[in-house]
């Protein structure tokens, strides 16, 4: 098993790595065995092993890079940034800089200012590679895990896959591995400031899960159609799709939206509804997506279905289970996933804003 990083777009399949919910559990193996010993010096160690896991499942590092950060020079907890150097064959001998959340820099803002953390690590994190492996194959074994899925490159790989899936711009992702952008992929151009700040807003809504919308798209506004009272908002996609939603004139002078603008966009996988066939359905919904399903998930309530789209774009809908079992879909089957312009949550500079629904 095995799965690609996002040179170009990939083919993200999850199935081929640990997924987000199988990352989680397997950080939760490495807190409890942190949390697992009496012994102040054996933690600390352990402690070391974790924030050296976390950088890589977060921020998408490689281990030498990793086991090669000055984290009193590199880590920056104030401005939630890491820097990675130049050198290696998957850095391109470019330097960057990756975004972390609020959280992960506190958790690693904390153990820096412990005096017995600082003197256990001086100014390295100095494992010896073979180790820093062992352990990431013993706690992926204590989840239950073959082990060559919880190796450091393979935690490297499913983090490209869960950005992507979701909906990370390419850009974005690329530049968090350190790889060369695909300009053939990439059907708008994000400058290096909306890269930054799509990263942000999509660490912080991941640490945070404070929200049910499971859709979360970046793009560019390309047609602002204005009416009498209400404006039709419509952004394309760094993977080209167009996504419309309605706002009053109020909020689109209060916002500031114009033509060209970036902007983020999420859509509750409740108000996401699948019509099953090649043709496309005779729907008053203003946003459509043919896809193939991939995943379901069946509960005794709800059900889960995640949508791939040709492009890659994973979609994700929630129905009840009952009504599932009357759209009768199974893996594999052609769909299109819908939802109306005022299921759309826009995002401007970071901040929600819920479309008019009068």
């Amino acid at each position: 098993m095995g799965c690609q990083e996002p040179s170009s777009v990939p083919s993200a399949d999850a199935g081929r790595c640990l997924d987000t919910a199988a990352l989680n559990r397997l950080e939760q193996s490495f807190r409890d065995w942190v949390d697992g010993s009496l012994r102040q010096d054996v933690r600390l160690s352990r402690r070391r092993i974790l924030i050296i896991f976390l950088l890589i499942r977060y921020a998408g590092a490689k281990l030498h890079e990793v086991l090669a950060l000055d984290p009193f020079h590199d880590i920056n907890c104030r401005r939630r940034t890491v820097r990675f150097s130049a050198g290696g064959q998957d850095t391109e001998g470019v330097s960057r800089k990756v975004q972390i959340s609020d959280a992960l820099a506190g958790e690693i803002r904390a153990a820096l200012a412990d005096p017995q953390f600082r003197g256990l690590i001086k100014n390295r994190f100095r494992v010896d590679p073979a180790f820093v492996r062992r352990k990431f194959y013993e706690r992926a074994e204590a989840c239950g895990f073959a082990r060559h899925l919880g190796g450091p490159e393979m935690v490297r790989r499913a983090r490209a896959v869960e950005l992507m899936q979701g909906h990370l711009p390419l850009a974005a992702v690329q530049k968090m591995l350190g790889r060369s952008a695909s300009h053939s992929a990439a059907r708008l151009s994000f400058s290096a400031d909306e890269i930054e700040q799509a990263t942000r807003l999509f660490v912080e809504r991941e640490a945070s899960r404070n929200t049910s919308a499971r859709n979360l798209f970046f793009g560019k506004i390309t047609s602002l159609q204005r009416g009498d009272i209400q404006t039709l908002v419509t952004m394309t996609t760094m993977a080209g799709h167009s996504i419309s939603t309605v706002i009053t004139n109020d909020s689109l002078e209060r916002l500031g939206l114009v033509t060209g603008q970036w902007i983020a966009a999420e859509v509750k996988a409740p108000w996401v509804f699948l019509h099953r066939g090649d043709e496309e359905p005779a729907t008053s919904a203003d946003n459509r997506f043919p896809g193939v399903i991939e995943r379901i998930a069946r509960g005794k309530v709800n059900t889960e279905f995640a949508v791939r789209t040709s492009d890659g774009t994973e979609l994700c809908a929630v129905a009840s289970t009952q009504s599932s079992r009357r759209l009768a879909v199974d893996i594999g089957d052609r769909v299109w996933a819908v939802f109306n312009a005022f299921a759309v949550v826009l995002h401007v500079d970071g901040q929600p804003y819920l479309p008019d629904r009068t």
